[in-house]
């Protein structure tokens, strides 16, 4: 029996030693994900180097290597992360809306997701908007882009019922333009004037809708 039993162990621990290097491996990308997603932000993706990232996240530049060749790897791994959850992310924001919802509540509802977002990993920002991103990424945002023009038209269709498709897809073009503009402006401020340019854009983006909407939205009591 107790042959049996120790037969037994030794095939539990074979099978438990690759999971726990998975775990290791897993734990050591994202650390170096976390590392390069610091970087990029501070730097730009242009001026990164794989020795800064390495750096940033306390390692070897040999043991950066054993998980990715150079630091376009990084940055298509990352970005790609992002992407995920990003659509993850207007899936919820920008879902239809009941006819009886105010503008502002729709409008505000989406940006705030959209904002906590972007503020929580600002780097989405410098590798999807920077001058020289792999191209991989530059494609997977534009199917991103494209994605995203989408689900807006949706969401304006359930606001604007009668309108044209040739109008649905210029308004959120217009939309998606504002809010690009207001992000950047967003993400290069802190604290209470973050929040100042945060409301700034819903009020634009409201300004822009509401006489389109008309009457067929309810609308929040003015403060």
């Amino acid at each position: 029996m107790s042959a049996n039993r120790e037969k037994a162990g030794q095939a539990h621990q074979e099978k438990e030693q690759p999971r726990r290097r998975q775990a290791r491996g897993e734990r050591r990308v994202a650390q170096l994900l976390d590392a390069a997603a610091s970087v990029f932000t501070t730097t730009g993706y242009t001026a990164a180097s794989t020795n800064a990232i390495a750096r940033e996240a306390g390692v070897s530049p040999g043991t950066l290597y054993q998980f990715f060749p150079n630091k376009e790897a990084i940055a298509i791994e990352l970005g790609t992360r992002l992407m995920h959850e990003m659509r993850e992310t207007y899936g919820e924001a920008l879902a239809p809306v009941d006819p009886a919802t105010p503008v502002e509540e729709a409008v505000g509802s989406a940006v705030d997701r959209f904002i906590a977002f972007n503020c929580e990993h600002p780097v989405f920002f410098a590798l999807m908007h920077g001058p020289d991103i792999p191209g991989r990424i530059a494609e997977e945002h534009d199917a991103l882009h494209a994605t995203l023009l989408s689900r807006i038209e949706d969401l304006l269709s359930s606001l604007l019922p009668e309108a044209p498709p040739a109008d649905l897809t210029r308004t959120a073009h217009m939309c998606l333009g504002m809010y690009k503009a207001g992000l950047e402006l967003i993400l290069a401020h802190e604290g209470a004037e973050r929040d100042a340019y945060v409301r700034e854009l819903k009020n634009a983006l409201i300004r822009y809708l509401d006489p389109l909407v008309g009457d067929r939205l309810g609308h929040l009591d003015s403060a």
